[in-house]
């Protein structure tokens, strides 16, 4: 180990045993994290509440802006894009979870609902998120339905990041309209 190395390894180390650190948020400042990647987003102000975001140069620039009376109302609001986000990752998490038993659910179809409300401070914060997922096809027709829908949303990347500060509820339905998950059956 190079000396700097030690040094910071000791300092953690005594840091962590007298309970002054917190242990993830070090590890991740301190260049020690598990991030395989990284994502960039850039945003730039159009006019009033109206931003241009640049996702890269491969893909449509969107535009996003806030209803009236703040905005002009003429893009999806930042919790539209939070609500698209957190249906989008666990469709395409359902997906590809059925994909590997080589199944075919689609179309999925996704409706998400986000409840806005004023926190204790009276600030205004997105209080939940019910997330309604349908199958394409009949639940009967997919094998190994059981295991898929136990684990996939546990490899939605989103929904398990923003579901630490958010109560997500989830419910999945197949095609005829069977309750398959977080439903009552």
């Amino acid at each position: 180990l190079y000396p700097s190395m030690k040094v910071r390894q000791f300092r953690f180390a005594k840091n962590a045993a007298s309970g002054s650190i917190n242990i993830s948020k070090y590890l991740i400042n301190n260049g020690v994290g598990m991030s395989e990647k990284t994502i960039q987003v850039t945003l730039a102000q159009v006019k009033d509440y109206q931003f241009r975001v640049k996702f890269s140069d491969d893909i449509a620039d969107l535009y996003t802006d806030e209803p009236a009376p703040l905005g002009q109302g003429t893009g999806p609001t930042p919790v539209q894009l939070l609500c698209a986000a957190v249906g989008n990752c666990l469709s395409d998490s359902l997906f590809f979870a059925f994909r590997k038993f080589k199944q075919s659910p689609e179309p999925i179809r996704a409706s998400i609902t986000a409840a806005v409300g004023r926190n204790d401070e009276g600030r205004m914060r997105v209080l939940s998120i019910q997330a309604d997922l349908s199958l394409g096809v009949s639940g009967e027709k997919l094998e190994h339905l059981e295991r898929v829908l136990d684990q996939f949303e546990d490899f939605c990347t989103v929904t398990q990041s923003v579901g630490e500060g958010v109560d997500i509820r989830l419910r999945v339905t197949d095609v005829n309209g069977k309750g398959l998950k977080g439903v009552e059956q």
